[in-house]
């Protein structure tokens, strides 16, 4: 690491090198954050083909001739990309010597793969003693069924997710997003930047390893402890919160609005606006509500059907009660909100030209609330874009060593 390459802007791992192995989402989510945070990131992927998900849509964006996967957009930005074939000895030489310089190598390879390339786990710290190794697999390294291939929806319904999802407990419902590669990457990153904090005082590096299956069942909060403690297993209950009512979506004139009541203050408040009585017996606390859950949400929507979402979220907010719509996803990225918090960056694509992505979740400030993180974004690269560029860059490195 070469803390002395950091400027303005530059952002707080500036000086950090990132070798990505990693393919699909959960591994290259993780080196993407390292990226946002300023560190160079090299992504190694296979001749021809790349990173699977270049070839995973539609939608794809640009000429015909050169389709970009959105997909891939989604998990690369703020990444260099290099095609080396690693049962070639030359290319495996190239990918050594990038170790060698690397702070951070990650992987998400089955179980054994790295091994039988010749980059066991001893190979990588002969290579660089202060190497950290992310490594993400499906269902862990080991156990009885650590073999497993590590596929989002595959690991929510083996993790219990998808049990707790959907309108019943007779339809379970994958999470519209890959939730378990997001929290995967998420929880690696997390580990990493502890591992070089580590670093700092042991002088060695370490290997983090975390799962698709670690991330769900960590996500799991009270529905884990229900079952633990109170030996209680959650089930579906469609837009409604398990333990709280009135907490969920609701019909109103022209959609739904949610609602959050999470106090008794909040409930008499709540109820003043919809014309309910508060003391009514089948509603005076929290656990009545939740035994008749149905007769109030009945009488709920049947208050709100009189408005509008529009009227309703303004009545709620004047009042102080947490209430929100359900957006789409283009009202999502249309909404100034999301736009206020730098969630929407414009970067240039060699194939596409300008183009929105969404942007980096952490902002850093100093205390006066000057932004201290990374400034300005690269776009995610084309196959192999950056090879000559990073052969040279070796070659230069290897030189001003041997001075």
């Amino acid at each position: 690491m070469n803390a002395s390459v950091r400027g303005p802007g530059a952002g707080p791992l500036a000086g950090y090198l990132v070798v990505d192995l990693s393919r699909a989402l959960a591994g290259p989510h993780a080196a993407m954050m390292f990226g946002d945070l300023g560190a160079r990131v090299i992504k190694v992927e296979p001749p021809g083909i790349g990173d699977d998900v270049r070839g995973w849509g539609p939608p794809f964006a640009g000429p015909v001739d050169a389709p970009q996967s959105t997909y891939f957009l989604a998990a690369n930005r703020n990444k260099e990309s290099i095609q080396l074939n690693l049962k070639d000895p030359a290319d495996l030489r190239t990918l050594q010597r990038l170790i060698e310089r690397a702070d951070v190598l990650v992987e998400n390879y089955r179980p054994g793969v790295l091994d039988r390339l010749g980059l066991s786990a001893a190979v990588l710290e002969a290579l660089n003693p202060r190497l950290v190794v992310l490594s993400i697999t499906g269902f862990g390294h080991d156990g009885p069924e650590g073999h497993r291939a590590g596929y989002d929806q595959i690991a929510q319904g083996e993790a219990g997710l998808m049990s707790v999802t959907g309108p019943d407990a007779d339809s379970p419902t994958r999470v519209g997003v890959p939730v378990g590669d997001i929290l995967a990457g998420l929880n690696g990153a997390i580990g990493v930047l502890a591992a070089l904090l580590d670093r700092q005082a042991t002088g060695r590096g370490s290997v983090v390893r975390t799962s698709l299956l670690a991330g769900l069942v960590g996500a799991h909060a009270f529905h884990g402890t229900a079952w633990t403690v109170a030996g209680q297993a959650g089930r579906a209950g469609g837009n409604h919160h398990p333990q709280i009512s009135p907490y969920g979506a609701f019909r109103c004139g022209d959609g739904h609005v949610q609602v959050a009541i999470g106090s008794q203050a909040l409930w008499h408040t709540f109820a003043a606006l919809l014309g309910l009585d508060a003391d009514d017996e089948r509603f005076a606390t929290n656990a009545a509500r939740l035994r008749h859950r149905d007769e109030l949400t009945a009488l709920i929507e049947e208050r709100l059907a009189t408005g509008s979402r529009e009227h309703w979220l303004g009545r709620f907010e004047n009042a102080g009660v947490p209430a929100g719509a359900i957006k789409t996803i283009d009202e999502v990225y249309e909404w100034d909100q999301t736009r206020s918090q730098n969630l929407v960056v414009t970067v240039r694509h060699a194939a596409l030209g300008p183009i929105e992505l969404p942007g980096p979740t952490v902002r850093l400030e100093d205390f006066d609330g000057r932004d201290v993180g990374r400034h300005s974004h690269q776009p995610p690269p084309l196959l192999g874009a950056h090879r000559d560029d990073i052969l040279q860059w070796l070659d230069d490195a290897s030189s001003n060593t041997r001075r």
